[in-house]
């Protein structure tokens, strides 16, 4: 039997983009073990046969003790569990995990690239940056090392960057794909309020600031036919996170509601006509596949990852990041026009089931995953 050892951040985030792979592998005759931290969920994790490791590590942290003992933990888990195959998901186990794998000889490595991360993100070039570049350059130059990749735009980085080796191979999959019977396409609530749905962790570079704004602007005029309503917590131990206080000032229990964290999602989206993320970058956002999935028009930015999932006035509009203006023009325009909400919502089905299905994405994860055995 072989053993298929997966690497993330946070349960939550787990269960959300990747479980259903590890329950598929578990079923196909894998020993699976996931590691990651557990904020009190690992009950949903340690299903058919999967076993879970609490394995908490700083993901944004820059203290050199403290991300000395960071890549120990790894280099301790790894030769504790000795995987044929390791999965990283997320940046900090990509770099720090694909290090240890090649110093221990780990079979075969499959890195998971969604997104760049806060340090990567906008005009952020450190000596952070540099480090992890660094890092990976050597994590990576190995055989038997598979990168996935959820857009074009973050595999040129990787490229430009020299992060790749030739002896990579390269993937290509768009995001962790949705459950299309669990998101299925719904009806749209009364239009008696368009309601506009943010459903993420509170983070500045998902654009909560812009958003705020653009709200701000149209307040006035549609105070009693829009209702904002921000889905999801305030990760306050990001540095990129949203104070709760921030967020508690905008609300006012009526045009802009916070209901936080929700883990009935589902119920989430059949209560809004609009999906919104103004995000400065993604690598393909989990959100807006299950928008599509539910059958919701999306308002987002023509920025990475985000631009993928809009079919400009077919399922949504785009806007520049950063932009408030044009998000707050984009928000009216579809609010004074309920028959363009309704035939985004149809195309956007449409689109999720061509290009999100996440029985697809479960079988390419299983493939490659095989492939690195079978390698010599």
């Amino acid at each position: 039997m072989n053993t298929l050892l997966m690497v993330a951040n946070v349960d939550w985030f787990f269960i959300s983009h990747r479980l259903c792979i590890a329950q598929q592998a578990s079923k196909e005759g894998w020993k699976v073990f996931v590691a990651c931290e557990d904020t009190g969920r690992k009950k949903e994790i340690e299903i058919d046969g999967i076993t879970f490791i609490d394995f908490k590590f700083s993901r944004s942290g820059i203290n050199p003790l403290k991300e000395f003992k960071t890549l120990s933990q790894f280099y301790q888990l790894y030769q504790r569990i000795k995987p044929d195959i390791v999965h990283h998901i997320t940046l900090k186990p990509v770099t720090y995990g694909s290090i240890v794998a090649k110093i221990l000889n780990i079979r075969g490595v499959l890195n998971a690239v969604s997104g760049l991360g806060y340090n990567f993100t906008g005009d952020r070039k450190g000596s952070v940056q540099r480090l992890m570049i660094r890092l990976m350059r050597y994590g990576f130059d190995r055989d038997k090392l598979t990168v996935i990749f959820q857009n074009e735009d973050d595999q040129k980085v990787f490229k430009n960057l020299r992060i790749l080796s030739e002896r990579n191979t390269v993937v290509r999959i768009k995001g962790s794909g949705v459950d299309l019977i669990k998101y299925k396409r719904s009806p749209l609530p009364s239009f008696d309020r368009i309601k506009i749905l943010l459903p993420i962790r509170m983070l500045w570079d998902k654009g909560v600031k812009e958003l705020k704004e653009a709200s701000e602007l149209l307040k006035e005029k549609y105070h009693d036919q829009l209702q904002i309503i921000l889905s999801g917590l305030a990760d306050e131990d990001n540095k990129a996170g949203v104070p709760a206080s921030y967020l508690k000032d905008w609300q006012d229990g009526d045009y802009v509601l916070w209901i936080g964290y929700q883990k009935d999602m589902v119920k989430v989206y059949k209560n809004s006509h609009i999906v919104i993320l103004p995000s400065y970058r993604e690598g393909m956002p989990k959100t807006l596949i299950e928008a599509c999935a539910i059958g919701r028009a999306i308002i987002t930015t023509d920025a990475i990852g985000c631009r993928e999932c809009v079919d400009e006035g077919i399922n949504g509009l785009k806007v520049p990041a950063y932009s408030v203006r044009e998000l707050a023009d984009a928000i009216e325009k579809l609010v004074l026009n309920p028959d363009s909400i309704e035939r985004m919502g149809y195309q956007s089905r449409l689109k999720a089931e061509k290009e999100f299905d996440v029985n697809a994405v479960i079988e390419k994860h299983l493939e490659i995953y095989k492939d690195l055995v079978k390698q010599k």
